[in-house]
């Protein structure tokens, strides 16, 4: 064998490979990227790579907190006067009827160009079903209160439109579509001579 020629060594394209690659990460980190972290704070290295988010869980995020905030809570009123029997005088709102609608049938986060859907021509109907007052309990962290029962049927009549782009592009429309939404609006009333001081919303 001629002393000139060497084996090829099975390792060598591994180590060739291995420097390849600690270049690039080395050319990466000093790149304009990544040159203003290691200059002013410490390096986030690929985790500082912004990832890109669909707007729909974000705007999911917001209406969990939106129906939270306005109608997942339950408030405590004053104390019932004397005289006739409280009734209940806040119907839902349109935006409360809607909100309930999109939780039992949503239509939001449909797939653009493929399917998507639509209500058009909204007409909300609200009839208050029941008003009543239950007697004076306990209620644990609260005290003495009586609980106020006000249950109301909204009738949402409206156009639903749903496009379908994908296999065969077609409409579909529903001009007579009718949905049925009870909604509760169950409230305190505090029993017994209550001061709360100057702050109290009674």
């Amino acid at each position: 064998m001629d002393r000139t020629t060497r084996p090829s060594r099975p390792y060598s394209k591994a180590v060739s490979m291995a420097m390849g690659l600690i270049v690039a990460m080395t050319s990466l980190s000093t790149s304009g990227c990544f040159w203003g972290l290691q200059t002013f704070g410490p390096s986030l290295g690929m985790l500082s790579i912004p990832v890109p988010v669909s707007p729909y869980f974000q705007k999911k995020k917001e209406d969990e907190f939106w129906r939270k905030e306005r109608y997942d809570r339950v408030p405590i009123l004053g104390p019932v006067t004397s005289g006739n029997q409280p009734v209940a005088l806040d119907p839902p709102s349109d935006d409360e009827v809607m909100v309930a609608m999109e939780k039992a049938n949503p239509v939001q986060g449909n797939y653009p160009f493929l399917y998507e859907r639509n209500r058009n021509n909204v007409r909300i109907v609200k009839e208050k079903i029941t008003d009543y007052l239950d007697p004076p309990r306990v209620y644990p962290l609260i005290g003495p209160a009586q609980q106020h029962h006000a249950h109301y049927k909204c009738t949402v009549y409206y156009e639903d439109v749903r496009n379908i782009g994908w296999p065969l592009p077609h409409r579909l429309v529903d001009e007579d579509a009718r949905e049925v939404v009870y909604i509760d609006h169950n409230h305190l009333h505090m029993v017994g001579n209550v001061d709360e001081g100057g702050g109290s919303a009674f």
